[in-house]
């Protein structure tokens, strides 16, 4: 339960003034409506004052008024995140990282990039491969931050091969909610130096503390990047090929599952055709590699492998511009979506591969049964799948029963299969209910009792991923 929070007056504006100056402090009805929710979620809430700090010292400074004068405080990147998870559902600071967006360096030798939180991600993918390294998370929103990234644990399509933000961040310098500042981790390789703090901050989504800088762990570049789009004629048969692409060649970078309806609204969003539309299913693999021979011989036993498995054929992108393309429409599945309809929401749930198919034929049972468009597609590789619940034409009152009559089936289904309710997009506030069904009451109690020791006045982003917080 929240406590009773402060409201904020006219000399907390002046004070926080003198933290920031008064061009970074915006209050009341001055803040604009973009920082009143994220990209997806209905879930929508004022702050009474937007804060923009450049500084660690500034965000320690807020931060210690804040825990002076019992003030909420909700930090927030670019607000591309679809559960609610830096909406301010009660009031106070919104504090925008946006603006501590700097590249602090690159440490070669231990292949290292040190930044400030507000650094988008498609910028640390430039600077690094321009020097020859390789950063290798790979989120669908491009243009999220990578303090969001590292707040939200997020994974991305080349998750099957490379693992997710978490295998990636060396080391974190944070601000507690009491305005601390803190260190964990670094720019060592190895460390059992005690309780992995640094890990626990990775995924608490601006619960536990802020973080101010990071250190990213880089890869050297593959030099060679080839791609498979192979179409099947259902898709069971498309799911139950990847753990036997996955046995047959080389780790593949990336494996991406998606149906012939997304395609489809892609093309329009796009107002460019998909190399191929024809099959009900479809499997997107790439491979990468330092060696071209290397991956050509992993393409090549995959391509066989499917068609084996009954693909009727096989697509090969094997230059930049095919690739580009291809990922291109890959990349609009959700806005193409997004476009086709009045409103959306969206489960991101993750499952053991195998069980992939079996949720994905479920919610054309529920398409039918509710009589909503639901479309999916996701990371076949991993488990991964991100489905769409479409409102359409349905009317307030019908889009909020047949929402939360799906989303209870298909978080139920998830848990059926012994998956978990997110793969990569948080908790926030919109899942925190069907969060709270996963946990045994010692799960419970450990959760609360960690955000309780980093956060007693509970000031750091309420109300959010904790039941009951």
């Amino acid at each position: 339960m929240n406590p009773i929070y402060q409201k904020i007056t006219g000399e907390d504006i002046e004070k926080l003034v003198e933290i920031c100056d008064e061009r970074r402090v915006v209050a009341g009805a001055e803040v604009g409506e973009d920082y009143c929710h994220d990209e997806l979620s209905g879930t929508r809430s004022r702050p009474e004052v937007l804060v923009r700090p450049k500084s660690t010292a500034e965000v320690s400074a807020v931060m210690r008024f804040a825990a002076a004068r019992k003030i909420p405080v909700t930090p927030r990147g670019q607000g591309t995140g679809l559960v609610g998870g830096a909406v301010p559902l009660c009031g106070g600071i919104l504090l925008d990282l946006s603006s501590m967006n700097r590249i602090l360096g690159l440490d070669e030798t231990n292949m290292t990039l040190t930044l400030e939180p507000g650094v988008l991600l498609m910028d640390v993918a430039k600077y690094v491969e321009e020097r020859g390294f390789f950063y290798p998370p790979d989120p669908g929103e491009k243009t999220a931050t990578i303090g969001g990234n590292i707040s939200t644990n997020a994974g991305g399509m080349r998750a099957v091969k490379y693992g997710v933000t978490r295998d990636y961040v060396r080391g974190v310098e944070a601000v507690l909610p009491s305005g601390e500042i803190v260190e964990f981790g670094g720019k060592v390789v190895k460390n059992s130096s005690g309780y992995s703090l640094k890990d626990l901050i990775v995924g608490s989504e601006g619960t536990l503390a802020i973080v101010t800088r990071a250190v990213l762990r880089l890869l050297p570049l593959p030099k060679c990047r080839v791609s498979l789009l192979i179409p099947f004629p259902d898709l069971v048969t498309a799911i139950e090929t990847v753990p036997k692409v996955i046995r047959a060649a080389s780790t593949p970078t990336a494996v991406e599952f998606m149906e012939r309806e997304v395609i489809l609204a892609a093309e329009k969003f796009l107002l460019r055709k998909f190399p191929d539309h024809s099959a009900d299913a479809y499997l997107l693999l790439t491979f990468d590699g330092a060696e071209k021979a290397e991956v050509e011989t992993a393409c090549r036993a995959a391509a066989e492998t499917c068609i084996a498995c009954g693909a009727p054929d096989a697509f090969i992108s094997d230059t930049p511009e095919r690739n580009e393309s291809l990922w291109a429409a890959r990349g609009a599945f959700l806005e193409a979506i997004k476009a086709s309809t009045t409103e959306m929401d969206e489960c991101d749930v993750v499952v053991p591969r195998g069980h992939v198919a079996e949720l994905v034929l479920f919610t054309r049972e529920l398409q039918k049964r509710y009589g909503v468009r639901i479309r999916s597609f996701g990371h076949a590789g991993d488990g991964n799948l991100h489905i769409y619940v479409l409102r359409d034409e349905l009317n307030a009152e019908e889009w909020t029963r047949t929402l939360s009559a799906v989303f209870e089936e298909l978080y139920a289904k998830a848990r059926e299969l012994r998956g978990q309710v997110s793969g990569e997009h948080g908790i926030g506030f919109a899942k925190k209910n069907y969060f709270a069904e996963t946990l045994s009451p010692a799960a419970l109690r450990l959760l609360s009792g960690i955000k309780k020791t980093f956060d007693p006045d509970n000031l750091l982003n309420p109300s959010k991923v904790i039941p009951g917080a």
